[in-house]
C-alpha cells in the first residue's frame, strides 16, 4: 500500500477497516440479521425462503434494479443467480409455504408471475418496522452529521467496489 501512496496511518485505517468489513461480511453471510429477527419475531419461515421472499421483493420494487418488474421465475433465477429450474422449486416452496402465489401477467398472459399473499405482506412489513427498531437503537446515540457522513462514506466505498470489479459505478 505504501508502494500505491498511501501514508502509515492510512495503511492502519485501511487495515482495521478491512477487520471490520470482514466481520460485518461474516455477520451478513451467515444471515446472523435476518435469522435473529425472524427468531424474534417468533416466525416459521426459515432463512432461505426469506431470502427468497426478499428477492421476490427486490424484482417487484425495484431494489438495486434498473426498474420494478413483475417477478418470473427467470429474473427469481437471475436475482438469487441460480439456474431456472431451482428457481422453479425455490417458487413451489414459497407457494406451498402461502407467502406467493401464481398469476397470469397483466402485459403478457402465456406468462406466469408470483405475487406476494397477504400472509408474506405482513411478515415482510412486520420485519422491516422490527429492522429499523433495531437500526434506531444503533444510531440513536450518532449525531446527524455522523449519520449523513457514514451515509455518504459508505455509498462511496460502494460505488469504488463496484467500478474497481466492474469498471461501473
Amino acid at each position: 500500500m505504501t508502494a500505491a501512496g498511501f501514508e502509515s496511518d492510512a495503511i492502519d485505517h485501511l487495515l482495521e477497516l478491512d477487520a471490520v468489513i470482514f466481520q460485518w461480511h461474516r455477520m451478513s453471510s451467515k444471515g446472523e440479521v435476518p435469522r435473529k429477527l425472524l427468531a424474534e419475531m417468533e416466525s416459521d419461515v426459515d432463512i432461505g425462503q426469506f431470502y427468497s421472499m426478499t428477492a421476490v421483493a427486490r424484482i417487484i420494487y425495484g431494489i438495486g434494479r434498473d426498474e420494478p418488474q413483475e417477478a418470473t421465475i427467470g429474473l427469481l433465477a437471475e436475482e438469487l443467480n441460480i439456474d431456472p429450474s431451482r428457481a422453479s422449486r425455490v417458487a413451489s416452496d414459497l407457494i406451498k409455504r402461502g407467502l406467493v402465489r401464481r398469476r397470469a401477467s397483466q402485459e403478457d398472459g402465456r406468462k406466469s408471475i408470483l405475487e406476494f399473499t397477504q400472509e408474506a405482506i405482513d411478515l415482510l412489513s412486520a420485519y422491516r418496522a422490527l429492522k429499523w427498531t433495531k437500526a434506531i437503537e444503533v444510531y440513536k446515540d450518532w449525531p446527524a452529521e455522523d449519520i449523513a457522513a457514514f451515509s455518504r462514506l459508505l455509498q462511496r466505498y460502494v460505488d469504488g467496489v463496484g467500478k474497481a470489479l466492474h469498471g461501473k459505478e
